[in-house]
């Protein structure tokens, strides 16, 4: 499930706000909100990690 950021932000602001019930006619839940969350910090975390060996294995170069 690819969620973009701006997505997700959008979704949590009208929970806050009481106005996010249905999605196309299915009722969302707070347990399918959560996991939407959590697949979207998974998502970013991967990503983070790709760029860190990335750099790890850029810079491991440049010393030898």
């Amino acid at each position: 499930m690819d969620i973009s950021p701006q997505t997700l932000l959008g979704w949590v602001d009208k929970d806050k706000q009481g106005k996010f019930t249905q999605v196309k006619g299915k009722v969302i839940t707070q347990e399918q909100m959560e996991l939407a969350r959590a697949r979207s910090e998974i998502a970013r975390l991967k990503m983070e990690v790709d760029i860190l060996k990335k750099a790890t294995a850029y810079f491991a170069r440049d010393l030898t």
